[in-house]
């Protein structure tokens, strides 16, 4: 189960936004009326969101696009899809055989997740001065609930809701930095940037990558990888990640937080 480019860059702007903002307008106005801009022109787009020209070319390049012409590519090339879980017309039925699939995907993660990885991590966490926590759309929910579970143990962690701004920090960041990236489907550099612009030389962070894809591996830019079972199925996306967020969290605590504070 992917998600395209363009609605993973557009619902980040939105989000992390002022609503009347000129980005924020902007993007809202592309995902209320998709279908409608596909062939426009940035002179039309920009009388439709009531803005300069201006303003349509700074949302691209504020979203990391080249110009006008990779949006209009990305708008053309996206189909906006929703996997339905049931085919039953009965609202009980949809229920009960959605919730099972939510179900069998906890199950697959109890049974798949190596919790040797996931001591290791725990003791980078700790190890750690400056830990960062990232994710896209679903995969940031699960890293903002890993930071906050890590601030309610006094760890201290940095998120950023913005895609962009993510890549940004990844940039930056040195070997005093440790990362963790939630990506379910092991795609979170192809949305945007190529990876050997995260620091090529000696002095680049330390990142753990989380994925149910099973293809990948350690690499010169993913230094440890935790792998857990997956279907890639929409009932399974949230409730995966939370989960293995929320056993990270538990194995720190076990770990580190003294009985007295229990």
């Amino acid at each position: 189960m992917y998600y395209g480019k363009l609605p993973i860059l557009l619902l980040a702007q939105v989000s992390s936004s002022s609503p009347n903002s000129t980005n924020s307008q902007i993007a809202s106005y592309i995902l209320n009326h998709l279908e409608e801009v596909r062939d426009t022109s940035i002179k039309d787009l920009a009388s439709k969101c009531f803005v300069s020209l201006s303003s349509i070319s700074r949302f691209c390049r504020d979203m990391g696009l080249n110009d006008f012409a990779e949006l209009r590519e990305l708008i053309t090339e996206t189909d906006l899809k929703f996997e339905i879980a049931s085919d039953s017309a009965e609202p009980e039925t949809q229920k009960r055989e959605y919730l099972s699939q939510v179900r069998s995907s906890i199950r697959l993660v109890e049974e798949s997740l190596d919790m040797s990885r996931v001591e290791q991590l725990v003791d980078d966490i700790a190890k750690y001065d400056k830990v960062s926590v990232f994710g896209i759309l679903k995969g940031e929910t699960a890293a903002m609930n890993l930071q906050t579970s890590l601030l309610m143990l006094g760890k201290l962690t940095h998120t950023q809701v913005h895609f962009s701004k993510q890549i940004e920090y990844l940039e930056q960041a040195d070997e005093k930095d440790l990362i963790i990236i939630f990506s379910y489907t092991g795609i979170y550099f192809d949305y945007e940037y190529p990876k050997g612009r995260i620091h090529p030389n000696i002095r680049r962070p330390k990142i753990w990558f989380i994925t149910g894809a099973p293809n990948i591996r350690k690499s010169p830019w993913l230094n440890e990888v935790i792998h857990f079972a997956s279907r890639q199925n929409q009932p399974s996306h949230p409730y995966q990640l939370q989960a293995v967020a929320d056993v990270i969290a538990q194995s720190y605590a076990h770990r580190f937080l003294r009985p007295e504070e229990s």
